[in-house]
């Protein structure tokens, strides 16, 4: 049986950790790329710089080199910046969409040659449900989710001819390192009436509370089977439930529902 080669982006926490070992047990051979020294038994480690192309480039072509192809991408690196939009930095701004939207865009760029030579491939790109329902105090991170889900979409058409499929997947609140990793400004709390405090507190507990992340792994093991893609999926019934509330009901209710959950 011929060799299925994973990589992914961001493979030494979370959900990339997850789902690279949930693929090394269906067979594959898995990378990690990620900035951090990584080390498994089960996981190989190529040191990358997601929102640095050349990095991406350099670190595919490695991948390339060793196993002669790439059967599945899924970009999974990505991080939290939290705070009014009036005060968070413009560098931090920038950094958010560097790491989470062209960190997404540099790796599947660096991907699509290598699987339009050999006429087959697939890539599975993290997003959020904060894509569909932008969370405010939350704004550049849902900005840049948006923008994966709004890419993926527009790319699909553009790779089919190749048998290259590409989607986005939206967990909800998922229990990981993420939380304590967030890049959170409190700067204006006061000037806001201590809302962006008690909003990112909201945020922390449900994330907390949220699903574990072996369960956005298994969805992506059974995508990683399909011979075909939807273009957006949406993980968890509750978080399935909330996208689809919010494209069937009037725009001021949820608006207010939003605003009652986490701008109040």
């Amino acid at each position: 049986m011929e060799t299925k080669v994973a990589v992914i982006t961001g493979a030494s926490s979370g959900i990339g950790l997850a789902t690279a070992l949930k693929l090394s047990d269906k067979g594959y051979t898995v990378y990690n790329l990620s900035r951090r020294n990584f080390a498994h038994d089960r996981i190989r480690h190529v040191t990358c710089d997601v929102s640095s192309a050349s990095s991406v480039n350099n670190a595919m072509a490695q991948v390339v080199k060793q196993c002669g192809k790439i059967s599945l991408l899924v970009t999974s690196a990505g991080f939290g910046v939290a705070g009014a939009v009036e005060f968070i930095s413009d560098e931090d701004a920038k950094k958010q969409m560097d790491v989470n939207y062209f960190g997404t865009v540099n790796a599947v760029k660096a991907v699509i040659p290598y699987m339009r030579n050999y006429r087959s491939g697939k890539i599975i790109c993290i997003s959020s449900v904060a894509a569909a329902i932008p969370i405010p105090f939350q704004t550049y991170y849902s900005v840049s989710k948006s923008a994966i889900n709004a890419f993926v979409s527009a790319l699909a058409h553009e790779i089919k001819p190749f048998a290259i499929s590409v989607c986005a997947i939206m967990p909800g609140d998922i229990k990981t390192g993420f939380t304590s990793a967030r890049n959170t400004d409190l700067t204006g709390n006061e000037i806001y009436g201590g809302r962006i405090k008690k909003s990112v507190a909201v945020m922390e507990k449900d994330e907390m509370n949220g699903l574990p992340p072996d369960v956005v792994a298994d969805f992506i093991v059974k995508l990683a089977k399909r011979r075909k893609f939807k273009q957006i999926y949406t993980v968890g019934f509750v978080y399935k439930l909330f996208v689809l509330l919010s494209k069937i009901l009037p725009q001021r209710i949820v608006s207010a529902i939003i605003y009652m959950l986490y701008a109040k």
